[in-house]
């Protein structure tokens, strides 16, 4: 068995999501987003999304970490600011020793929805039925949990295909 974090991470709102991988089962163990305060300035923004994940792993104790790739659109400083997010979504896990791998939004989407063009709604509601039994209030949660979904079935290819070259 493996629990996987899933991260969807932003400046304003990160979604995560924790599920436990014993085979092809999927279990869903908890969901939520971190806010940080606008008021505040960027680096004390970081740091309560810092602290927030630090905290969430010394609850769940995941074993490995999943978040989104960046994309880059058209307002910089947007993006520039995701980046900080995702830094920090990156180095917290790392530091805890968790292997961290990234997704690109339509592998996610590919993934749990069968197509990369999906839309929130979709992806929100295949988590569900995935994740039987799951209640997410959030559209953050929701990716966050897709992505630690996507993670667990390209994890348990990567091995099977491990397994296959090692045998030869």
């Amino acid at each position: 068995m493996v629990r996987v974090l899933g991260l969807d991470p932003g400046l304003r709102v990160t979604g995560w999501g924790i599920i436990d991988v014993e085979g092809s089962r999927l279990s869903h163990i908890g969901d939520g987003v971190i806010a940080t305060n606008p008021s505040l300035s960027v680096p004390d923004r970081l740091k309560t999304l810092h602290d927030a994940l630090g905290a969430l792993i010394l609850r769940y104790s995941p074993n490995e970490a999943a978040l989104e790739e960046t994309y880059v659109n058209r307002n910089g400083a947007a993006t520039l600011k995701l980046g900080y997010a995702r830094a920090i979504a990156l180095l917290v896990p790392a530091l805890a020793g968790l292997p961290v791998s990234e997704y690109a939004a339509k592998t996610v989407k590919q993934t749990v929805v069968g197509t990369g063009g999906a839309e929130k709604s979709q992806v929100q509601m295949m988590v569900q039925r995935l994740l039987p039994g799951t209640a997410i209030k959030r559209a953050d949660a929701a990716d966050a949990l897709a992505v630690a979904i996507c993670h667990a079935h390209h994890r348990s290819t990567r091995r099977a295909w491990m397994a296959l070259s090692a045998g030869q």
